[in-house]
């Protein structure tokens, strides 16, 4: 049986449906976009990927269009109270797993919910949950298929900060080595096995700051 992805207009309307405000919508809607401009540079420049006939690439750009789906759940302050937007930083970490609920409750399926559940940082294994006291049940939360793995990693190149804001090689380097020599590693391989996006030309587009 022939596997049919939702569209474009099925996609947008889920983000519609659960952005609390337009401002949230315009924050996680377009860092969205810009992870499946990523996503689709990275694998056209992967020879690893475009050799690969089980890569489907369609997948990966459904999947990191729905990754973040779950980040309308974790706002503090949306916007539409007065208050700048802002999101809970204790619940953040949240925003994966509730999107991977999210999706499968509106039948979206496993192989898509997995997107949203296996993209923070770069991978958030059984070990760090415990070790960090993170509120979720302890498990690997892991990229499992090169989509999924592509779309993580495609991720790490946007932030939904306010402002938002490109972040480039440099202080994702940073970032990954405050997890440990662990985690700066797997970020490396990444970066081997995949390549850079050339995001100025992404900032420009999106009219964005590069954080170094």
């Amino acid at each position: 049986m022939t596997r049919e992805l939702p569209n474009q207009q099925a996609i947008d309307e889920l983000h519609h449906r659960y952005a609390p405000s337009q401002a949230a919508y315009q924050v996680v809607h377009t860092h969205c976009h810009i992870v499946s401009d990523i996503t689709f540079e990275l694998a056209r420049k992967s020879p690893s990927l475009w050799k690969n006939d089980d890569f489907d690439l369609d997948l990966a750009l459904v999947g990191a269009w729905l990754h973040d789906i779950g980040t309308y759940q974790v706002f503090m302050h949306d916007g539409s109270d007065g208050q700048p937007l802002a999101f809970d930083r204790d619940r953040y970490i949240l925003h994966g797993i509730l999107g991977y609920r999210l999706l499968l409750q509106e039948g979206w399926g496993e192989e898509i919910a997995q997107f949203a559940r296996n993209h923070t940082g770069v991978g958030l294994y059984r070990q760090d949950v415990i070790d960090e006291g993170l509120p979720l049940l302890p498990a690997d939360y892991v990229p499992r298929t090169d989509e999924q793995e592509l779309v993580m990693y495609a991720d790490k190149f946007n932030s939904k900060s306010v402002p938002p804001s490109f972040i480039a090689e440099s202080k994702q380097n940073k970032r990954a080595a405050k997890f440990g020599d662990a985690n700066y590693e797997r970020w490396r391989k990444l970066v081997a096995k995949y390549g850079l996006p050339d995001i100025s030309q992404l900032a420009e587009r999106y009219r964005q700051p590069i954080r170094y």
